[in-house]
């Protein structure tokens, strides 16, 4: 077996970083902080691991398979704590959540007609704002200023969220019509 190359070793650490970040819920206060920075890492990795192996002709199945499992493992593990703590409605994870199902089953069905769907650039925009919402929201008990950046980013996340995937859905709409 051929060694991975470095996207696909940062994809591989955001998905060992996840069960660090998840233990930190459960330590005393600064735990958390400990968990911003492990998630910030993780984020940044998203970001690299791409722009790296597009620009440097590293793309491979293996990336373009595991990085969306890491991105979804890594904000879906962090929203359902942060439900769990009841600083983030369980509504909103749920949107979250199925949302990533919706696009996960296009994706499965254009895959067995052979069509590979790239991510789109509203997906990202949608990324990116969870990925600054959420270290907001994990340390909002250290002041209201936090929590309230947190929910205003969140909820515009959400709003991208909803809007990539009916954009999804809709541009890639023949794939899914009856015969």
């Amino acid at each position: 077996m051929r060694s991975l190359n470095l996207p696909n070793k940062l994809t591989l650490l955001r998905i060992l970083l996840v069960p660090f970040i998840l233990l930190c819920f459960s330590l005393p206060p600064w735990g958390m902080w400990i968990a911003v920075v492990l998630f910030v890492i993780a984020a940044v990795t998203d970001t690299l691991d791409g722009r790296y192996a597009r620009a440097h002709n590293m793309v491979t199945d293996f990336g373009k398979f595991m990085d969306p499992i890491a991105d979804k493992l890594l904000v879906t593990s962090v929203l359902v704590m942060l439900t769990a703590q009841g600083k983030v409605p369980a509504v909103v994870s749920i949107l979250f959540i199925a949302r990533e199902f919706v696009i996960s089953g296009l994706r499965l069905v254009a895959a067995g007609k052979g069509v590979v769907l790239a991510a789109g650039s509203l997906g990202k925009i949608k990324t990116t704002l969870q990925d600054i919402a959420l270290p907001f929201l994990m340390v909002g008990d250290s002041g209201k200023l936090f929590r309230i950046m947190g929910l205003i980013v969140l909820y515009a996340s959400l709003f991208m969220s909803l809007w990539s995937a009916w954009d999804y859905v809709y541009k890639n709409r023949n794939l899914i019509r009856q015969e």
